[in-house]
């Protein structure tokens, strides 16, 4: 019985301290998007810390990857076709 005690002890204060950290990090990513600094960066460093523990920011997470990965994808698109009409 105090072992299943400490067990939920345990996970709610570890989804307490991911939850604070993580929910943190993407706060200040979004505060750095108006003001000087890596908001690119800090705001899926954020998201990835609240993974550890939820769901949902795991699915945003994974969004914002497609998102980055179609972009870039677009970009290496454009110069290619760029580079296709100086020939």
């Amino acid at each position: 019985m105090i072992r299943r005690a400490f067990h939920v002890t345990y996970t709610t204060a570890r989804r307490i301290v991911v939850g604070v950290v993580g929910a943190s990090v993407l706060l200040l990513g979004v505060i750095m998007l108006v003001t000087p600094g890596p908001a690119l960066i800090v705001i899926p460093l954020g998201l990835a810390i609240l993974a550890i523990e939820f769901v949902w920011a795991r699915q945003w997470l994974h969004k914002l990857r497609e998102m980055i990965s179609q972009r870039n994808a677009n970009g290496r698109a454009e110069r290619a076709d760029k580079h296709r009409q100086k020939k």
